[in-house]
């Protein structure tokens, strides 16, 4: 949920080309913050797929060899990062496997991003890249997952049940995406 200063209208607006520079300057932040802990730093979500629609929030995830909050929090909030306190914001299910993250919230007035770090050989690590992979590679589906992100947004302006309506719809995208996967051999 956000956080009070968060709070505004739900908008999925058109693809920007700034938002690869913006995900850069915030990669650079929390590569300085995280030092080696970072196994890796990606643009994730919609606004890391070129020409697809999306919420402006960057999505970053932070891979680690381990997600350890008493290790990671205190470098995160040294920054001004908010770690988001429920329940999904920790625990996630991927590939029929429950995985460990934390997403933490920009500090009060910074650019809205979403910090999601999560282990290396995490299932939820995967099923981002191959999320972002796969709509950059099929335009088709891309431009379909477009349209239907921003006819939800205009029908369903509530961000949770936004979010709640688009969870179904997500996994068939994503049944989509195991099979282009396997059928060009990504991620091996």
């Amino acid at each position: 949920m956000p956080f009070p200063d968060e709070l505004g209208p739900l908008l999925v607006v058109d693809y920007r080309p700034q938002w690869p520079v913006e995900f850069e300057s915030l990669a650079g932040t929390l590569r300085d913050a995280l030092g080696g802990l970072a196994v890796g730093i990606d643009h994730v979500g919609s606004t890391s797929v070129p020409g697809l629609p999306a919420k402006d929030c960057i999505d970053v995830q932070v891979r680690l060899s381990s997600v350890d909050e008493t290790q990671v929090a205190p470098l995160m909030t040294a920054i001004g990062y908010r770690c988001r306190p429920e329940p999904w914001n920790r625990v996630e299910v991927s590939g029929g496997q429950r995985c460990h993250k934390l997403v933490f919230a920009p500090p009060a007035g910074a650019r809205p991003c979403n910090i999601h770090l999560r282990p290396d050989t995490g299932a939820n690590a995967r099923f981002a890249l191959l999320f972002r992979d796969y709509l950059r590679a099929d335009e088709t589906t891309r431009r379909a997952w477009g349209a239907f992100k921003q006819r939800l947004a205009l029908s369903v302006p509530d961000l949770l049940d936004y979010g709640q309506i688009k969870a179904p719809a997500t996994e068939i995208l994503m049944a989509a995406a195991e099979r282009w996967a396997a059928e060009t051999g990504w991620g091996e």
